[in-house]
């Protein structure tokens, strides 16, 4: 038999749906569980399944349309099945579908067996578990702050509410008796469960509890909202700055207190509460005169004969910022989605550690000067490390080499990867062989890398193959940073800024350069040690550029 399928309430304020995408058209099986449609909601597109088995007989609000909660979304049944007469009774918002499965005629069955507003005894007010926060799926009483019998005033705090997020106060909206507490401290339940009953003292509220349905709480609420809206939008005036207490101290004041006062362009500070604890509630905000308008002319004169002293007293305004919510999306590259996949695999695969060194630049900083004095030569600080790392890795081999499940490679040729920033990401260009090359090629091989990937004329065969990677910040001005390996290297050289600043020499204090290197390891391949000595030995040659060439 053909099932209807209305559209659905995907969230608490949901009225009405679009349909985003039909997944399923016309004609296709369906199966339980499969994705018929998403619907875009007041908070978000989602994805809506379906409960049935059978064919998609009918489409009842196409693809970009709207349409009201338990409209006609669709018709699923047997294959060829006459729907004639369902069509000729569409259900609209107003005239639920009717539906076969037993959970459905259940819950109808407790809605009509449920009290509704008119049931419940007058003055009694169920007070159901509130949604705190928009995620909030359920909550847990922290403490109750009343007991059953306690008289309970508007603005009272009833209890402290722990949510997902925060634990909250929960305040009363209603005045009268404790006369139920259906959630003990404690304990959890869903939202819209039965938290309290409030109503005349000696109120019989048997059966009340246990037959309620989440749709009476918001019923009998209604009348009391209602009202109060009415009476905040009758109201015109601008909102006003609330100013702080003259003593500085809190003002306890309901948040419905403060809304009314701010639309009326009361004073807080000016009011007397007479909630628990000086709370100020609505009550007090619809019965408060200003003291000006009836203030004799005489107070007026004395004011104005002490203008200074009056300024002197008056308390500073708090300042309530406003602004717009702004938010921009930007599609995924496919060089970012890359870059992600590998640098997450990388960190969550290979047990990371970093090791950190300083090293005195000042002997670099000559040779480099005497280097570039040649003609048509360019050196780079970057080209020297690069160049040490190399010389450095032929000495300690186990620094160039790759993890395997069932071995470790070692590789005893040198391919320096280095890390170029393009406008979509990051590349790792390779220079092949770098323990044979000079610092002069080295410097015009990576200018040459680095242009091309910037221009993305890289050719993929130009990025593979790396044993070693160097990434450079100092052009920044960041000083120290830690690097993931870039896989399947075993390490990552990290390359800070250099550092003019105090150091001592020869006991004493005198004007250096110094820079940081941070070797981030694997320590599947690499131990500390190991790694601590190629760092040693790479200080000596970045120190002492001469010793380079031996």
């Amino acid at each position: 038999m053909a099932t209807i399928i209305t559209m659905p309430r995907l969230s608490d304020t949901m009225t009405e749906g679009t349909v985003a995408t039909w997944l399923k058209n016309v004609g296709d099986k369906i199966s339980e569980g499969d994705i018929l449609a998403e619907i875009e909601t007041d908070k978000a597109t989602m994805e809506f399944e379906s409960f049935n088995e059978g064919t998609l007989l009918y489409i009842g609000i196409p693809a970009g349309e709207t349409a009201a909660v338990d409209s006609l979304l669709a018709i699923i049944g047997e294959e060829g099945e006459d729907i004639s007469a369902l069509l000729k009774e569409k259900p609209s918002a107003n005239t639920p579908a009717k539906e076969e499965t037993t959970t459905n005629t259940e819950v109808k069955k407790e809605e009509a067996q449920s009290p509704t507003t008119k049931d419940l005894p007058e003055g009694v007010v169920v007070v159901t578990m509130p949604r705190l926060s928009d995620t909030m799926t359920e909550g847990t009483v922290a403490t109750w702050l009343k007991k059953v019998g306690d008289k309970v005033a508007e603005g009272d705090i009833l209890a402290e509410i722990e949510t997902d997020k925060a634990t909250m106060e929960f305040e009363s909206f209603n005045e009268g008796t404790l006369l139920y507490i259906g959630i003990q401290e404690g304990e959890s339940a869903p939202v819209d469960s039965v938290l309290a009953i409030i109503g005349p003292e000696g109120t019989d509220i048997s059966g009340i509890a246990q037959n309620y349905k989440a749709g009476g709480a918001a019923q009998a609420a209604t009348p009391a909202v209602t009202e109060e809206a009415k009476t905040a939008s009758a109201e015109k005036a601008e909102p006003t700055v609330q100013e702080a207490s003259t003593d500085g101290q809190r003002i306890l004041a309901s948040p419905l207190a403060k809304k009314i006062a701010s639309d009326k362009g009361i004073q807080l500070n000016q009011v007397k509460g007479s909630g628990e604890n000086g709370r100020i509630v609505k009550s007090d905000i619809e019965n408060f005169t200003p003291a000006t308008t009836a203030a004799p002319t005489a107070t007026a004169t004395a004011t104005a004969a002490a203008p200074a002293k009056a300024e002197t007293a008056a308390a500073p305004k708090v300042f309530f910022p406003a602004g717009e919510v702004f938010t921009e999306e930007i599609k995924n590259s496919q060089m970012r989605k890359i870059i992600a996949k590998r640098l997450a695999e990388s960190l969550f695969t290979a047990p990371h550690y970093n090791l950190v060194i300083e090293v005195t630049m000042d002997e670099a900083m000559k040779s480099r000067s005497i280097i570039n004095s040649v003609p048509d030569t360019k050196v780079s600080f970057n080209d020297m490390v690069i160049k040490a790392c190399a010389m450095a890795l032929k000495k300690h081999p186990k620094i160039n080499s790759q993890w395997r499940e069932d071995s470790i490679l070692i590789n005893h040729h040198v391919n320096i990867g280095v890390a170029v920033a393009v406008e979509d990401g990051l590349v790792v260009p390779v220079l092949r062989f770098t323990d044979a090359m000079s610092l002069s090629q080295i410097g015009g091989n990576v200018r040459d890398l680095a242009g091309r990937a910037k221009n993305k004329k890289l050719l993929p065969t130009e990025m593979e193959g790396s044993t070693f990677t160097v990434s450079n910040l100092g052009m920044f001005g960041i000083t120290e940073f830690n690097s993931i390996i870039n896989q399947p290297n075993s390490a990552i050289l990290s390359v800070g800024a250099i550092v003019e600043k105090p150091v001592v020499k020869d006991g004493q204090i005198v004007v250096g350069n110094t820079m940081m290197l941070s070797l981030a390891c694997d320590h599947r391949t690499i131990d500390g040690a190991t790694g601590a000595q190629f760092l040693q030995t790479l200080k000596q040659f970045i120190e002492n550029p001469v010793t380079m060439l031996a």
